[in-house]
């Protein structure tokens, strides 16, 4: 099997809904190969006229990077279709094994290209934070994934759900920001963002940096996901999830139950 044809069967697995065994072995593990699997699903995607919005950062907590054996982030790519409304049902279907993940996004108001880039440049280059919800998935069946298996599954993306309370970077300490995560009006969760390499910011000069190598500058008006301030939670239809950030505000997506849905997106 090769990288174009790994792709095409995780795009495939996007519309039946049907995962994938781990592809790692197929490939040696070797993470490049990873890496031209997710971008010829995202070439496909851009043919198909989708459009890419913005970035996400993944595996940014210790804890993650210990389970996995790695010693850095990974990336992913978010299309138009991938963002979803504050508080509007997702209908069910729409996602295979679904988790949620609360995360400060961070809007660009400049372009930010690396390599080179410093926390001051990135700091220039935001806009403002919001509140968010990152919905992960994954096309490889139960969520058994390698390092490789979840870089060619596009950093096991699934949807983003912004809040509306756009914050000024001199309003909030993003490290210090505390979030809160319900799941049904229970607490399930809860962090900082400095569980995110330190601080949100960082994760973004790493990304910044990272792609600049490959000649990919991070656009003005980008939504870069840094990465989750605690563990997921998996969702199941019916369920409700929550977030509440130190001065961002909260922000909520609900899983439509199977009895109401009748299927796309709402």
């Amino acid at each position: 099997m090769g990288t174009a044809d790994a792709a095409a069967r995780l795009l495939d697995a996007y519309e039946s809904l049907e995962p994938l065994a781990p592809i790692a072995d197929d490939f040696g593990g070797d993470i490049s190969l990873a890496y031209a699997i997710q971008q010829h699903q995202l070439e496909t995607r851009l043919a198909e006229g989708r459009a890419v919005k913005g970035h996400k950062v993944g595996l940014t907590s210790r804890a993650m990077q210990h389970q996995l054996g790695v010693s850095e982030p990974d990336y992913g790519f978010l299309l138009d279709d991938m963002f979803l409304l504050d508080s509007q049902p997702v209908p069910t279907g729409y996602f295979i094994a679904p988790k949620v993940e609360p995360e400060i996004a961070l809007v660009l108001g400049s372009p930010l290209s690396g390599p080179g880039v410093t926390a001051a440049d990135a700091l220039r280059a935001i806009d403002f934070a919001l509140a968010s919800l990152e919905i992960i998935d994954s096309r490889i069946a139960d969520w058994e994934i390698s390092l490789f298996d979840t870089i060619a599954d596009n950093a096991s993306s699934g949807a983003v759900v912004l809040g509306t309370k756009p914050v000024r970077l001199d309003a909030i300490d993003l490290a210090g920001a505390g979030c809160v995560l319900h799941k049904n009006g229970a607490v399930v969760g809860s962090g900082a963002g400095a569980a995110v390499l330190g601080s949100p910011v960082n994760a973004l000069v790493w990304l910044a940096n990272t792609l600049g190598r490959l000649g990919v500058t991070l656009e003005a008006g980008s939504v870069i996901m840094p990465g989750s301030l605690c563990g997921a939670v998996e969702v199941a239809p019916g369920d409700t999830v929550s977030a509440t950030f130190a001065g961002l505000g909260t922000v909520t997506t609900r899983f439509a139950p199977v009895s109401t849905v009748s299927g796309g997106t709402e």
